[in-house]
């Protein structure tokens, strides 16, 4: 069977991933696990999110499946933070016989679930409808993304992945501030970096890795695969370990960016890999965001966005002129495309221009006035008009990410970029 789940977490603690491995432990005594479990990151711009929007997913060899979701009922109601608005858990159950039946329907499904919005009743639909068994608390949003974690096991080999290696804190230390020594981060990155990413920011000197909120989590290493994860978090020295899990994950894969031809096609809360061209030099506003609009050959334009957490990756931005063209991937939200990427195709050219220089003594020549050129003052030699000088710009074309501590979970890090048509330039 297939067990899905979601929602047990709140902005103040939880973590859905921990709840996903001390059932993969538990289940142990109904069963045989069957493979690596699944989180899965669900569209980013959700507002009714709780963190990182992702929901898990076990696959279990049982005789017993009862007693299996008899037992997740009851993990679900003692750690889910009920007392939290946003927090509506829901778990769904995949019996193997319904395995092939169901398989396109959640595939379709899990596409949604990260690209689109879902409302609930469209989720309590389908498992009316298909006669899934499952368990909803509160409003049940939580089924969505329990459905959309299904969908991703019964697909495995339809989806791009990547691994990340959760270790979490002794429940007595929930809360409380990280024992950890940070150069172990950095020594596991610069023995793992590039089959580990993300684990810390070179350039902002920031260990990424570690959450700030009072979750169960210790630290999570992000890799391309099982063997990697697993060698980079053995480096690293910190307070003991309660358990730990690794999880075949979406993240890092770029799943939830939808292509557009158009800029008219673009819609608040859905993420987009988009083309135009800069229609006006970058502005930095109030906060340190770096504002800027692109339009398209319809003339469609859209704001795009590097905000202050992007750091460094502003400078780069503020070196836009209108005419550079561009690709851009991010989330849209309230009109503004939050960029993750930027591919500067071409940059256009841009020319000043000076007075004229003497040929006899190398110094500029004075406007003689309106319309009647330029004069050397000292040697009386003449010119009718300014000259034009091509400005040399300071960066190149190529692909560009904002640094690790500003990544969302589900966009791509370049160092997974298998392209050879362009200069790619990782963020570290």
């Amino acid at each position: 069977m297939i067990i899905g789940i979601d929602d047990t977490d709140s902005n103040e603690g939880m973590c859905t991933t921990y709840l996903g491995a001390l059932l993969l432990d538990e289940l142990r005594a109904y069963g045989n696990v069957e493979t690596l479990p699944l989180l899965i990151r669900l569209n980013p711009t959700i507002p009714y999110k709780t963190r990182g929007n992702a929901a898990v997913a076990l696959k279990l060899k049982t005789s017993y499946p009862e007693k299996v979701i008899a037992h997740v009922v009851s993990r679900i109601e003692e750690f889910a933070r009920m007392e939290c608005e946003k927090t509506n858990p829901g778990a769904v159950f995949i019996l193997e016989n319904d395995y092939e039946k169901l398989k396109p329907v959640l595939r379709s499904f899990l596409e949604k679930a990260v690209k689109d919005v879902i409302e609930i009743e469209e989720a309590k639909s389908l498992i009316s409808k298909f006669g899934i068994s499952s368990k909803g608390f509160k409003n049940g949003r939580g089924l969505i993304g329990a459905l959309a974690a299904c969908g991703a096991m019964l697909n495995l080999a339809e989806w791009d992945h990547t691994f990340e290696y959760l270790a979490y804190r002794q429940k007595k230390n929930w809360g409380t501030p990280r024992e950890i020594e940070k150069g172990s981060f950095f020594e596991a990155d610069r023995k793992t970096y590039p089959e580990t990413w993300d684990t810390v920011d070179l350039k902002n000197r920031l260990i990424v890795c570690v959450p700030h909120s009072a979750d169960p989590v210790l630290f999570g290493i992000r890799g391309k695969n099982p063997d990697t994860v697993t060698k980079a978090a053995s480096l690293i020295r910190a307070e003991p370990v309660e358990r730990l899990a690794i999880y075949r994950t979406n993240q890092g894969t770029d799943m939830h960016l939808i292509s557009v031809e158009s800029l008219a096609e673009i819609r608040d809360m859905h993420s987009y890999r988009l083309e135009g061209t800069v229609s006006a030099v970058p502005k930095t506003i109030h906060g340190g965001h770096v504002i800027f609009p692109i339009r398209d050959e319809e003339r469609n334009e859209i704001d795009c966005a590097a905000f202050e957490p992007t750091k460094n990756f502003r400078l780069l931005i503020r070196k836009l002129r209108p005419g550079d063209r561009v690709a851009l991937s991010g989330s849209v939200n309230s009109g503004t495309l939050n960029i993750e990427k930027i591919e500067i195709k071409t940059l256009a050219s841009l020319y000043r221009e000076e007075n004229p220089v003497c040929p006899t003594c190398g110094k500029h020549m004075k406007s003689s006035g309106q319309t009647q050129g330029f004069r050397c003052k000292k040697c009386g030699t003449q010119a009718t008009s300014k000259i034009k000088y091509e400005i040399k710009r300071n960066f190149a074309a190529g692909l560009y990410e904002v640094p690790p501590c500003a990544r969302r979970h589900l966009a791509k890090p370049l160092v997974r970029e298998q392209r050879s048509d362009i200069e790619i330039h990782p963020a570290r």
